[in-house]
């Protein structure tokens, strides 16, 4: 006696699957890659700009002597102070610019000077540092917010302390000759 299985069962075990019947996937003649997508929604000149002035974390120039430095310190230091003619007049997008493009410089500048002195007189050229691009870092949003009140004050400090590390290496620089 044979034994009859339920159309049910017959309809399960006998259907067709779904691999079975889809269709095998046929090879592309554009082989469209992610890096291909950008290319065609970004134009060209987009992918090769410049980027904006912005936080630079690079600390030193790779070949960048002493010498280089301090005549950076000076002429970055003036550029710096120069800030406060834009400032006076309230173009804030354009002081703000300067004074990232100076105080980046004069950064690499001071952190070369830093390096090059003995490790005992560091800490305290390492404070001064601190206290000088913390205050740069606050005028900046000072300009920001276009707030005059902040920004004198905050264009005050910058001034002292820069003067204060600008007078430091020149009082440490004629320390030297007189030794």
């Amino acid at each position: 006696m044979a034994s009859v299985a339920p159309p049910f069962l017959n309809y399960i075990f006998n259907r067709p699957t779904l691999i079975q019947t889809a269709p095998p996937p046929t090879k592309s003649h554009c082989s469209a890659t992610r890096r291909s997508f950008l290319l065609l929604i970004f134009p060209t000149p987009l992918l090769f700009t410049r980027p904006t002035i912005a936080l630079d974390l690079t600390m030193t120039v790779p070949d960048q002597t002493l010498e280089e430095a301090e005549t950076g310190l000076q002429s970055h230091s003036k550029s710096l102070v120069k800030v406060k003619d834009l400032l006076t007049v309230e173009s804030w997008k354009e002081a703000q610019k300067s004074l990232r493009r100076s105080s980046s410089l004069l950064k690499q500048d001071i952190y070369t000077i830093i390096q090059a002195k003995p490790p005992k007189e560091r800490p305290r050229l390492r404070k001064l540092y601190s206290d000088l691009f913390n205050a740069v870092t606050r005028l900046d949003y000072a300009a920001r917010d276009e707030d005059r009140v902040r920004v004198a004050k905050l264009y005050k400090l910058n001034t002292i302390t820069m003067y204060k590390f600008v007078t430091d290496q020149h009082n440490q620089y004629i320390h030297t000759f007189e030794d």
